[in-house]
């Protein structure tokens, strides 16, 4: 026998994209309850280990500043900041996933972002200036600098902030938590959705309610990343919570949901070789590597293998992992000379890198093919232009040209003055692409394309907007839009048809 329980709406997980879906239920008037897996001091998913940076569509400073929270407001102060388009927001989407996204789903998003970055602050969330996320106070040598206006708003204390607000929000209303809940299955009658299992430790609990899905995309599974995302993807860096398993997305395919997106795609990012093999709260996302673009990026054979200047980090990172992993032994090393080293992320304090006066010393540290790396790296300084002059702020169109086989479109300069540095990287993974289908309601829709009852996907659990690479950034929005969407249209269903009259 199962104990069972009654809610309004029962949302499944404990990161962003659930706990907006869970605030916007109760305010709507819904009765609700979370069940998160992991214990509460590991509350939170993968956007515990966030940059928690938000991808926003705004008008400049003007729409952004009203954000900030007081104690950050003196960043304002300090970032000249342009506005992101919705125009840029749709061709970002289109570039990086190479026209394989949901366009309504698109839409919603990018309709919605400001408005739901504003709703958060109102539930508590304190917002900042990413000023100094990207650059070291010492990099930042003028008064006023540009802000990458994809990249300007942040998460005081980043993902452990951002959670640790959204879980203090819930603490003050009467919603219910369950920590060390595992949702196991969906209760089900044909395509309609009545509740959700859990796994208890001497029994199973039986949620009845309306079912938001909030749990997270199947990363922490080495099984699914082997079946999914091929060979070698089992042994990777998980750079976020190990609870994401993919359980209910199976439960929920194996229920009669359909299945959207780049099942053989996701987001994989350049980690420190010495990375965690699961992210650790101590670490969060420090281990992370992207100051890629201002150096040269070789494998073992000692050859490049990436335009590493492509375009800016954001529209690069989640798909460089991708290609560090199909390198000798998923490795790859960041080379910079003494020039380039003032690009250095603040991150890269937590990594060690490896030094040599000479390029040959480097290489032979590095157990590289020495004779291929110092050829690659003559054949690069040979390729570089005298100018335009180079500007790691702004894409500066300092590119290598033809004269290559693998070009560097931007930021190219001669690596030739040492001491050179080394960090040794590898392939870490952030979330999959593949998931549940869902409308641009967030409602989970069947294998023929017909609404679920009962059922909303939110976060990486749904499936159809990422492919290939992703917008950086854009992730938690879309949690935070469709989790809010499917809290308000779940409570809203729920009243008008309370669960035991479908029972």
């Amino acid at each position: 026998m199962a104990d069972v329980k009654r809610y309004d709406v029962i949302v499944v997980g404990g990161g962003n994209a659930a706990l907006c879906a869970a605030l916007s239920a109760h305010e709507s008037g819904a009765k609700t309850v979370v069940l998160e897996a992991a214990p509460k001091e590991l509350r939170g998913g993968n956007s515990r280990f966030a940059s928690a940076c938000f991808r926003v569509v705004h008008n400049g400073m003007q729409d952004i500043e009203p954000l900030i929270h007081p104690d950050n407001k003196y960043l304002v102060k300090r970032a000249r900041l342009a506005p992101f388009t919705k125009d840029r927001y749709r061709k970002e989407f289109q570039e990086t996933s190479k026209g394989h996204h949901d366009k309504a789903i698109m839409g919603t998003l990018i309709d919605n972002s400001l408005d739901t970055v504003y709703w958060m602050r109102d539930k508590g969330v304190r917002w900042t200036i990413a000023l100094s996320k990207f650059f070291t106070e010492e990099q930042i040598t003028r008064d006023v600098v540009d802000i990458n206006p994809g990249l300007c708003l942040m998460a005081q204390d980043e993902g452990i902030g951002l959670t640790d607000n959204l879980w203090a929000a819930v603490e003050k209303t009467s919603i219910d938590v369950y920590y060390g809940s595992p949702a196991c299955d969906l209760i089900a009658k044909g395509d309609t959705i009545q509740g959700v299992r859990v796994r208890g430790s001497s029994q199973f609990i039986d949620f009845y309610g309306n079912v938001i899905l909030g749990c997270g995309g199947f990363e922490a599974s080495p099984r699914l990343r082997r079946q999914y995302l091929g060979e070698g993807w089992d042994l990777v860096c998980v750079r976020g919570t190990r609870y994401n398993t993919g359980t209910m997305l199976e439960k929920a395919i194996a229920a009669g949901a359909g299945a959207a997106g780049h099942w053989g795609g996701c987001h994989a990012v350049p980690m420190d070789i010495n990375s965690p093999a699961v992210g650790d709260l101590r670490l969060t996302d420090k281990m992370s590597r992207y100051s890629y673009p201002f150096a040269i990026m070789v494998n073992k054979e000692g050859k490049r293998f990436m335009d590493e200047g492509r375009d800016t980090f954001e529209l690069t990172y989640a798909a460089t992992g991708d290609l560090i992993g199909k390198q000798t032994d998923s490795t790859a090393f960041q080379i910079f000379d003494q020039k380039s080293l003032i690009t250095l992320e603040p991150r890269y304090s937590t990594g060690k890198p490896v030094e040599a006066e000479t390029l040959a010393e480097l290489g032979t540290k590095l157990g590289l093919n020495v004779r291929e790396f110092l050829k690659t790296v003559e054949e690069f300084n040979a390729a570089v232009p005298d100018s335009p002059a180079w500007d790691p702020f702004h894409k500066d169109g300092r590119s290598t040209g033809d004269k290559l086989a693998i070009p560097k479109t931007n930021w190219a300069q001669t690596v030739d003055q040492g001491p050179f540095v080394a960090y040794v990287v590898t392939c870490g993974i952030t979330f999959t692409y593949g998931g549940l289908k869902t409308d641009a309601r967030a409602h989970v829709l069947n294998h023929e394309g017909n609404r679920m009852p009962g059922l909303w996907a939110v976060g990486e659990i749904s499936g159809g907007l990422f492919a290939y690479n992703y917008p950086g950034a854009s992730g938690l929005v879309k949690g935070s839009v469709f989790g809010k969407i499917a809290g308000a249209a779940a409570a809203e269903q729920a009243l008008q048809s309370p669960v035991q009259t479908r029972l």
